[in-house]
């Protein structure tokens, strides 16, 4: 999508800067989850408020951990608001949809996504077929959290 581009529903939608890859690691402090995320630490604290999804693990004096799932939603989430243009509402509300809706339905629009990312970068099939791997595992961790099985 071109910067500032119209999307189907009217909003505008603005190109991202391009965010890092999750480390293997089980948990992230906030320092580290927000430049995971390409956020501030207080965008994510806020978004913990706005967001029923997103929580963290809190430990001794409220300290924040965040897993892979929690790394994931935020990103999800910065894309609704920064990048598809939606309102905090309008994003809980799609991030809900998201969550209802049967498995397959959003496959479509990421399995589009993804060939595009690994058509701009030489991959070879084997990195390809690791790289889908991984992420479907990702994806189905999602799916688990949000009480859908599959």
């Amino acid at each position: 999508m071109v910067a500032n581009q119209t999307t189907a529903k009217g909003k505008t939608g603005k190109d991202l800067a391009p965010l890092p890859e999750i480390p293997e690691k089980r948990y992230f402090s906030i320092s580290e989850a927000a430049l995971l995320c390409g956020v501030r630490a207080h965008v994510l604290r806020y978004w913990e408020q706005e967001f029923p999804q997103l929580s963290p693990l809190k430990r001794k004096g409220n300290r924040r951990y965040y897993q892979r799932h929690d790394l994931l939603l935020a990103r999800q989430i910065r894309a609704l608001l920064y990048g598809e243009g939606y309102t905090i509402h309008g994003a809980r509300e799609r991030l809900q949809e998201m969550m209802r809706a049967p498995r397959g339905e959003f496959r479509e629009e990421s399995h589009g996504q993804l060939n595009l990312e690994m058509a701009d970068s030489s991959v070879s099939v084997i990195e390809g077929r690791k790289r889908w791997q991984y992420l479907r595992r990702e994806l189905s961790a999602l799916l688990d959290l949000c009480g859908h099985r599959h």
